[in-house]
């Protein structure tokens, strides 16, 4: 079985518009979407609500899936979308820089402190806006820089200056010893 036929069966039950096959698909794939969604948006009733107008996207538009890729990946599109779609209404914002920021080095290789997963989550909803969005579609959801700067309509540089000033602060949030809870 090829990677975009996972749930083909599935899928074109729903195309026929089986509700019980459209049930089965949003709770295959609805917490992962709602993970997605929190973590862009950071607010849980947010999140519910583009949860929900994603799915209904995803039943409105499922006849123009044609299993070029998995139906997974084609409902997170969908989801993320309707993610940068809203924090854009909420006026996003991303710092365009001209100067090139590389990968730098860790200044701390030997320091791996164990921290607790709330810890990283808080941390990650104290980032502004356009950091949070970046560093969550890049080191969470496998979005490349060329990819997120196409979705974002910003310049691929762009992309990668938020993401490194995104770690760097994820870094000074986490390096407090009483906000980290480190273990």
């Amino acid at each position: 079985m090829e990677y975009q036929d996972i749930h083909r069966d599935l899928v074109e039950e729903c195309k026929k518009g089986h509700r019980q096959a459209q049930f089965e698909l949003y709770q295959l794939y609805s917490k992962a979407m709602f993970n997605i969604c929190l973590r862009m948006v950071k607010n849980e009733a947010d999140a519910e609500d583009l949860l929900q107008n994603s799915f209904i996207d995803v039943f409105t538009k499922l006849d123009t899936f044609r299993f070029q890729s998995s139906i997974g990946a084609w409902i997170k599109r969908i989801v993320v979308n309707n993610c940068i779609n809203f924090l854009k209404k909420r006026r996003l914002y991303f710092e365009e820089i001209t100067d090139r920021i590389g990968d730098r080095e860790d200044p701390y290789p030997d320091e791996k402190p164990q921290l607790s997963v709330q810890a990283i989550k808080d941390a990650l909803f104290q980032l502004p806006d356009g950091y949070r969005v970046v560093f969550s579609l890049y080191q969470l959801e496998g979005y490349d820089h060329k990819e997120i700067a196409e979705i974002l309509k910003v310049s691929e540089q762009t992309s990668k200056s938020q993401y490194s000033r995104a770690r760097k602060k994820l870094r000074e949030l986490l390096s407090q010893p009483m906000a980290s809870g480190w273990e």
